[in-house]
């Protein structure tokens, strides 16, 4: 494979106005995949002009929304047509198994446009009851304006598609920017927009890395970010929105707790938390991370999910047989690393796997699942984000004393919990911090339901009816009657 991607802007594909190109590579030996025009300032500054020139064509904002949801039920169509290329794509770019590149990030891109396809012609206003004689008030329901879409390397093309897909419902126009790690699927992405009959100027794309995020996210003539990735950047995002005040959406990192109870099926527990924490190679920002297992069961949980964690095959993402695919980077499993090698140092209990995989897959990012039992909950492996095939199991005694320990960190994406007692289940449901929590599953995502998470896990929620929510603006109309 030797690809070679331009800038989508203003309906054209060009290079970076400085010339400037990128090289993306397989994580799992390591080999170019292709070369990317590295876009800068002045690429981001044509890029908002055609989204701001395009919000305002009659192209695009006389285009009546059941003629918008045809474009966008034309994407997911042309997804499906390009299922099988698309998903190799992003799994030799990313690493992701091709079972879950087509199963899970195609599945999910394609109904996530065909479900905002069908909130364009139902976003409405209402009229208000206003005490004021003689007036009539009502609300209109406006696109925010140009989005900067920024999205993170573990899903790139699902996640690209859960902001695409209802910015573009609402009326916005967009400049998506894939990370710099995993470009491919984006860009694909965007061809199939323009393949579709999207206006010149309403969806631009442009690969780069860290300037031209910077750019975006500063630029005066930006209306909204959103942005799926690491806390650390979150935080850069909302000071240089202060500039303009440009409204933000930010789905951050996580720290996912699984409690598992007493009278938890544990075959069942060890089956769905083996999933739920290694899915991506653990790279899932809802990845179950802290195990908070009773006392009574903790020895039989660990032994049996260390043993099923060992025995999951290792191997490129696009072997059939393989599980655990590698890592997005190098400097990725050199920060998997790092944290591993601190849980040892802190006292923690290595039960199998702890180091990176050799022999044919050394040229890689593969590491092998982990499991770290006796972990006290003020080592840096249960408070920080590891992003990576690391289980933490702790152990309790006292069910009064989970949620504390459950909600003892700065995130709040998501939760678990595995037990047949529905009283406990809905009890600590209503008491763990997080924006989601699944009882006795995986965590699943769907167009239909929100997502997002408290405290450092972010702001804002994406996908159901809040993502339109968060691509519209409420305009007030008042009419004197006279």
């Amino acid at each position: 494979m030797d690809v070679r991607e331009q800038l989508l802007i203003d309906g054209r594909w060009v290079p970076a106005r400085s010339g400037a190109e990128f090289k993306t590579y397989d994580p799992a030996t390591g080999e170019p995949l292709g070369t990317v025009a590295d876009a800068g300032a002045a690429d981001v500054d044509a890029a908002v002009a055609a989204a701001r020139q395009a919000l305002t064509d009659p192209a695009w904002k006389a285009l009546v929304p059941a003629a918008r949801a045809r474009l966008l039920w034309k994407v997911a169509d042309l997804i499906e047509q390009h299922a099988d290329e698309l998903a190799e794509l992003e799994t030799r770019d990313q690493g992701q198994s091709l079972g879950v590149a087509k199963t899970v990030s195609l599945t999910m891109a394609a109904e996530v446009f065909r479900y905002y396809a069908g909130w364009c012609t139902k976003i409405e206003g209402k009229n208000s009851a206003v005490s004021i004689p003689n007036t009539m008030h009502y609300t209109r329901r406006e696109p925010v304006g140009v989005c900067a879409l920024i999205t993170p390397w573990n899903f790139p093309l699902m996640i690209a598609a859960w902001k695409l897909a209802p910015a573009l419902a609402c009326g916005n126009t967009v400049i998506l920017k894939p990370a710099e790690q995993t470009p491919l699927s984006t860009v694909f992405l965007a061809r199939l927009c323009v393949e579709a009959g999207f206006p010149p100027g309403v969806v631009n794309c442009l690969t780069g890395g860290p300037e031209a995020g910077k750019a975006l996210t500063e630029h005066a003539d930006v209306d909204k970010v959103s942005f799926t990735g690491s806390t650390a950047v979150g935080k850069q995002i909302v000071v240089a929105a202060s500039g303009n005040l440009k409204r933000v959406t930010l789905e951050l990192g996580g720290k996912a707790p699984s409690v598992i109870a007493r009278d938890a099926d544990i075959d069942a527990a060890v089956a769905g938390n083996l999933q739920g924490a290694l899915l991506n190679s653990g790279q899932v920002c809802a990845a179950y991370t802290r195990f908070f297992v009773d006392s009574k069961r903790v020895d039989e949980f660990t032994d049996k999910i260390a043993a099923a964690a060992s025995a999951l095959p290792i191997g490129p993402g696009m072997s059939p047989e393989t599980v655990i695919g590698p890592l997005a980077s190098p400097e990725h499993a050199d920060h998997v690393e790092r944290l591993v090698n601190a849980g040892v140092a802190e006292g923690a209990q290595l039960v199998t796997g702890g180091s990176r995989v050799g022999g044919e897959l050394s040229g890689g990012n593969f590491f092998a699942p982990t499991v770290f039992s006796g972990v006290r909950d003020d080592m840096t492996i249960a408070r920080e984000e590891i992003f990576g095939p690391v289980l933490s199991i702790l152990s309790y005694d006292d069910a009064d004393e989970l949620a504390a320990r459950a909600n003892d960190t700065d995130y709040g994406l998501a939760a678990c919990i595995w037990t047949k007692d529905l009283e406990l289940a809905h009890n600590l449901a209503a008491s763990i911090h997080a924006g989601s929590v699944f009882v006795n599953m995986l965590p699943f995502l769907d167009p239909a339901a929100p997502w997002g998470g408290f405290g450092s896990s972010g702001w804002g929620r994406e996908m159901s009816s809040n993502a339109i929510d968060e691509f519209t603006e409420t305009k007030g109309v008042w009419v004197n009657l006279g």
